[in-house]
């Protein structure tokens, strides 16, 4: 360490062992900066490097990181397996996603891909379920699990989120989903809104024959999430779900530990992405926080609409590729699209994103003009017509809930 300079972290002829970390970023220097400038200072302010030459007695452990490629404005950055603490997500975090994002060294940095170890990965349980919700769960074959949040998404009465939770299983649809703000407000408290939601989806499924579930938001602290999840196990629920950035990873992986003996399946939102992923030159890309939450083990993430819908989305195909890749045998995660969607889409979303997804809408379910069970049979109608084959509109001729959505909304995606 005495000596060191950060020239001593750029190596461009340097191989990564398969051991390390490595992490593609998009680097802009800063005016008074050259590339290799600012890539060395990458590596070393994300790692064990300093300002100032150190004064250290004795031998230490070489934890040293090493930009090892630099093509245009993308750097790539090796990271000793040894730096890290296993199992701990907001520590990798600190390392790779922390400084360096406000270093002066760089106008713009943004954390692109990650390559991600054996040694590293598997010290993290993965999700428990992954995709297989969709027939451990559901027994849904072949076709999309199907979701939708009551709208106003704040607002209701517990009582009144619970009939429209009724109405949209009813009508064919598998989840009720919480708002990812909506947690335990006077206006619809947590316990109430649990367990008259869960007597509601027990009256659905007698009446459809169908599995039916609840994704409920026990958001909150780490504490009184895991006591939250306690009771929806109790109740006989199977999921939790957890607003995944705005809790911290570390929330996270709690939360998955208890979901394990509790054998509850975690669905994952996103609020707050966009603070780190919309800006293309900036930030972590929506990529890397996919890569996180599977590997935190989350088995549901909401991913995006693969430009479908009303909200911007960062490469919805390629991120939903890597949830279902190999890594190391740790399971998958089902994606989830979400945003903007209404049955008239139904046919292009798969097309774009295939089957092994879960499909939310809210507006697009509950503004129908027949109302919440129409519009929860039109999305179902939509989604059993475009896995058989048929076009949306042939199969409307004999579905009246089809085809009063397919008047009203089109193909046509909101904003």
């Amino acid at each position: 360490m005495p000596g060191i300079k950060y020239e001593d972290f750029l190596d461009l002829g340097y191989t990564p062992a398969e051991s390390e970390l490595v992490c593609t970023f998009h680097v802009e220097p800063a005016a008074d900066m050259d590339m290799e400038d600012a890539a060395s200072r990458v590596a070393s302010e994300s790692s064990n490097g300093t300002w100032a030459e150190l004064q250290v007695e004795g031998s230490i452990t070489d934890l040293s990181a090493t930009t090892f490629s630099i093509e245009g404005n993308e750097v790539k950055v090796a990271y000793p397996d040894a730096l890290f603490e296993d199992g701990s997500m907001p520590q990798v975090l600190s390392c790779i996603a922390g400084n360096i994002m406000g270093m002066k060294a760089v106008e713009r940095i943004r954390l692109l891909d990650c390559d991600w170890p054996e040694p590293l990965t598997t010290s993290f349980p993965g999700p428990q379920f992954g995709s297989g919700v969709r027939n451990e769960i559901f027994d849904a074959g072949d076709r999309p699990i199907t979701a939708t949040v009551p709208k106003p998404k704040v607002g209701l009465s517990t009582d009144q989120h619970a009939q429209i939770g009724y109405e949209a299983w009813v009508g064919g649809l598998d989840l009720l989903k919480d708002d990812e703000n909506l947690t335990d407000q006077d206006f619809n408290p947590f316990a109430d809104r649990l367990t008259q939601s869960l007597a509601m989806r027990d009256d659905a499924q007698d009446e459809t024959g169908e599995t039916k579930s609840y994704l409920v938001n026990i958001t909150a602290d780490t504490n009184t999430m895991l006591e939250r999840a306690d009771m929806v196990a109790e109740q006989g629920c199977e999921y939790v779900m957890v607003d995944v950035v705005t809790t911290g990873w570390g929330a996270v992986q709690s939360v998955r530990e208890r979901c394990e003996e509790l054998g509850l399946a975690i669905h994952a939102h996103r609020a707050m992405h966009a603070a780190f992923d919309r800006i293309p030159t900036h930030g972590v890309s929506m990529r890397v926080l996919a890569q996180i939450a599977r590997i935190c083990g989350v088995d549901q993430l909401h991913t995006g609409t693969a430009d479908l819908g009303k909200l911007e989305n960062e490469d919805t195909v390629g991120i939903n590729e890597w949830l279902y890749s190999d890594l190391y045998g740790m399971n998958d995660v089902l994606p989830v699209a979400s945003g903007g969607l209404h049955p008239g889409l139904v046919a292009e979303l798969i097309d774009r994103e295939g089957t092994n997804i879960c499909i939310q809408a809210g507006g697009g379910v509950h503004g129908h003009p027949d109302g919440t069970r129409a519009g929860a049979a039109a999305l179902r109608q939509s989604v059993d017509a475009t896995v058989a084959g048929i076009p949306l509109e042939e199969y409307a001729e004999d579905h009246p809930e089809l085809k009063v959505a397919l008047d009203k909304w089109g193909t046509e995606t909101p904003r």
